[in-house]
């Protein structure tokens, strides 16, 4: 995940910093609603993001921000996750992760559990067009501009 500039002004984090202390956002269409949590905890955030007919937490994305490695001016993010045996959000919590830290400049773990029975593929991609909107909406709300880059290649740790 890059970003152009340096947030917070070439700082880790932006004087004056914007992000509140806690908030949370949904995302609905038709049967479907996802939710997170969003908790500044010192310099860092901690989101939290349920949904489905068994929200739980199956898996769990912990990123840093970075300069690109092919473009210093860009910022980047480096992740690790842990999923759960059985459990398919890895790459949700991999990519919303990612994207903070990159935007925010700070560390950022997410928690992710979606659970409905015998989606379809096309429901899949509405629930992932939710998780995306979910990221857009801390990103709004937090006061940062932008689109969710989801459907961009995910940076690794060449970049």
């Amino acid at each position: 995940m890059r970003t152009k500039g340096r947030p917070g002004n070439g700082k880790r984090v932006q004087k004056g910093d914007p992000l509140m202390k806690r908030f949370s956002v949904q995302a609905t269409r038709g049967r479907f609603k996802i939710e997170a949590l969003i908790q500044k905890i010192g310099e860092d955030l901690l989101v939290a993001v349920w949904g489905g007919t068994r929200p739980h937490i199956g898996a769990v994305g912990i990123a840093t921000p970075r300069p690109s490695l092919r473009d210093p001016k860009q910022w980047s993010a480096t992740s690790s996750n842990f999923t759960f045996i059985g459990h398919k959000e890895d790459l949700l919590a991999r990519k919303m992760s990612e994207e903070l830290a990159a935007r925010f400049g700070r560390n950022v773990v997410v928690t992710a559990g979606i659970h409905w029975d015998e989606l379809t593929p096309k429901e899949v991609k509405e629930i992932e067009g939710l998780t995306d909107e979910i990221t857009v909406k801390i990103l709004r709300k937090s006061g940062r501009k932008g689109t969710s880059r989801r459907s961009s290649r995910v940076s690794t740790l060449s970049e």
